[in-house]
């Protein structure tokens, strides 16, 4: 699973809310939630907090085995 656990250390480090997130770079609020629930994120809007937060993708999110993580055919 893609974990965004290190999205919101790195807004705390940065000074930077979700309101900044959603006002300034134009990401809406069901985006944000998807975010903290860890759900599926489009490219562009990874892109998006990158260039908003100053950062490397890295910095925002990582893999997380889970058990059950197979690739199916």
């Amino acid at each position: 699973m893609i974990c965004f656990d290190k999205l919101w250390r790195t807004m705390e480090q940065k000074g930077v809310s979700t309101y900044v997130l959603r006002e300034k770079c134009g990401i809406d609020s069901k985006t944000i939630r998807r975010l903290r629930t860890n759900e599926n994120m489009e490219t562009k809007t990874l892109n998006k907090i990158c260039v908003a937060l100053d950062c490397s993708l890295d910095e925002i999110a990582e893999y997380v085995k889970e058990d059950g993580d197979t690739l199916q055919n």
